[in-house]
């Protein structure tokens, strides 16, 4: 676990979230993955905690990170793109981790395709925030510094 200081939480994009800002910006906003990491980075050192802000397209490595996470990161913030409807890797990975997990989307996944509606992350999700946009984030951190006080 991170040092009772400064407590780590992992902060995990997955694919096609390097393209915010001009990938369908009238579904996930103009703001690009470098805007919400540095608001992430400001939130999470403003709450005394360490932002490990993170993306890969390649669900293999997501998993990597996930399973190390297990000696580093008090907590996980996941927005696994597409790979939340389909990944039962990320799934099992997230299993292995006892710190609080908090699934992210930027877009109400509820409110489009069929597909979507379904989470593989959120039966491990400690909580789930859709539909806010970057803001999403900031209230995931806000319950994970909670969560890992309370620890």
């Amino acid at each position: 676990m991170a040092s009772a200081a400064a407590p780590t939480v992992l902060v995990l994009n997955g694919p096609n979230l390097n393209m915010l800002g001009t990938r369908e910006p009238e579904i996930y906003g103009t703001q690009t993955l470098a805007d919400i990491e540095a608001m992430v980075r400001d939130r999470a050192k403003a709450l005394g905690l360490v932002a490990d802000v993170r993306q890969s397209n390649a669900e293999g490595e997501l998993v990597s990170w996930i399973q190390d996470a297990r000696l580093t990161a008090s907590a996980i913030i996941i927005n696994a793109g597409a790979y939340t409807h389909t990944s039962v890797a990320i799934l099992d990975a997230l299993q292995a981790f006892k710190g609080p997990i908090v699934e992210v989307h930027l877009s109400n996944i509820f409110r489009r395709e069929a597909f979507r509606h379904h989470s593989y992350v959120s039966g491990v999700a400690t909580g789930v925030i859709c539909g806010l946009g970057a803001q999403g984030y900031l209230l995931a951190l806000d319950a994970v510094a909670d969560k890992v006080a309370r620890s």
